[in-house]
């Protein structure tokens, strides 16, 4: 005699689904920017050399975060809706991987948007 299985559909993709951030509600999209993905945590732990140091410059109530790199002093402008903004101080010290897009304030993963 088998079990009889389970056919469970495939749950929607939620990278298209609409981002309830801007709506004070917990974010439902993995778009940069917003909520951090599981495979973007591994990532990002899986490559530690590309992390760069920086210094918190500026923050906005938009989201917006300003940091300056350590190592080459550039500038790099950053958005996200989940918080980063919040919880980063200016002058306090951060890590940003760019190639994943993402920021480490106080051993707390963002996703965030590097902005033009």
């Amino acid at each position: 005699m088998s079990a009889s299985h389970n056919r469970l559909t495939p749950a929607p993709v939620r990278q298209d689904a609409p981002c309830m951030c801007a709506r004070g509600g917990a974010c439902s999209s993995f778009a940069p920017g917003h909520a951090v993905h599981l495979i973007q945590a591994r990532l990002v732990s899986a490559t530690p050399a590309e992390w760069v140091d920086a210094i918190v410059a500026a923050v906005d109530p938009s989201g917006a975060v300003t940091l300056h790199a350590l190592e080459d002093g550039e500038v790099v402008d950053l958005w996200s809706g989940a918080g980063a903004a919040e919880a980063a101080s200016p002058g306090e010290p951060v890590a940003y991987h760019p190639r994943y897009h993402a920021l480490s304030v106080g051993g707390r993963l963002y996703n965030v948007l590097d902005l033009p």
